[in-house]
């Protein structure tokens, strides 16, 4: 009698076990059946969002579902990639990972990491560049070094988070000019798209930033761009200088945007958006949105995305404590 209760036992655990492989093989299957949400790191107006907001729309159009784009700002970028890295991974809640993941942790902000991540796409790369107002006593960028060695600390300048990428840009770029890092005092923003609304106000003085995301202000004729830190001048605007050509440095430093799951997201569903954002990338819709805002299109797959991250988060760590602005090297 025990015995075939025991037997009774494990066919109804069996029959448990394959229902429930079955249940969540459809449910595999059936993605999405509801709305989806892409989180963004950073504030509205911005260029991550604006990449962001046209991706959720033509990814719509894909799933048919609809893609909710939800803004979560704060902590330099953590609250935004800790909402994208804690949700459950299962196709419903996918976000737009920026360099910063390569960086918040070296600076002891967060634990996260690429490796808390299921890559699905690289979507673009955009060189920094200084911005200033249109009302700027300083008219080239020669000018600005000058202003800037003449009183270290004077002048003021934003543009994301302290520590940001658009932060490190500046810092690196003055170390490699043989200035103090903190030469130019920034004051920290949730994203570029404040700091130029601060720079428009006369809040600050110089933005370091994305072209793309200063051009609204440039078009406008409210900011004037001085330098790009790229190895070849923007097409967006081809007559800004590089750092180089005015310098000499070869100091170079751009964001890069791509869309992310939280990891564990199962292999099958990370496959379908993969093949959705690969369709999307090369669609002329949005090539034709991308280009029109001068936003540097650089696509790259699931995996090769997944060593994109791993080599920038390298990369990342030794500039900061190169620059002295991770912990570890303070």
């Amino acid at each position: 009698m025990i015995e075939m209760r025991r037997k009774i036992f494990r066919a109804v655990v069996t029959a448990a076990a394959a229902l429930s492989a079955l249940s969540f093989g459809a449910a595999h299957a059936a993605w999405p059946d509801r709305p989806v949400t892409l989180v963004v790191p950073w504030a509205a107006g911005g260029g991550t969002d604006a990449t962001a907001r046209i991706i959720g729309a033509l990814l719509e159009k894909e799933l048919g579902q609809p893609v909710n784009v939800v803004n979560r700002t704060g902590g330099n970028g953590v609250v935004g990639h800790q909402a994208i890295a804690g949700a459950t991974p299962d196709g419903y809640t996918i976000g737009m990972a920026t360099v910063e993941i390569a960086m918040m942790h070296h600076q002891g902000l967060t634990q996260l990491s690429y490796r808390d991540y299921t890559p699905i796409a690289l979507l673009n790369f955009d060189p920094a560049a200084l911005t200033v107002s249109a009302e700027s006593p300083y008219k080239t960028f020669d000018d600005l070094l000058k202003a800037v060695k003449a009183a270290p600390g004077k002048l003021k300048a934003s543009g994301t988070g302290h520590g940001g990428i658009w932060h490190l840009s500046l810092a690196g770029m003055l170390s490699d000019l043989k200035l103090d890092t903190v030469a130019v005092r920034w004051v920290p923003s949730n994203g570029a798209a404040p700091a130029l609304v601060d720079l428009a106000a006369g809040g600050v003085d110089i933005v370091a930033a994305s072209l793309p995301e200063a051009r609204p202000l440039i078009d406008a004729g409210k900011a004037r761009p001085m330098v790009i830190m790229a190895n070849a001048p923007a097409a967006l605007y081809p007559n800004v200088p590089t750092l180089k050509s005015l310098t000499g440095s070869n100091w170079t430093m751009g964001g890069w945007r791509g869309i992310a799951a939280p990891k564990g997201l199962p292999a099958d569903i990370q496959a379908k958006l993969a093949r959705h954002i690969q369709k999307i990338c090369n669609s002329k819709e949005y090539k034709d949105f991308m280009g029109g805002r001068g936003f540097g299109m650089m696509y790259a797959d699931s995996a090769e995305f997944g060593k994109f991250m791993e080599k920038s988060d390298t990369d990342m760590g030794q500039i900061l404590k190169t620059l002295g602005m991770a912990p570890s090297a303070r």
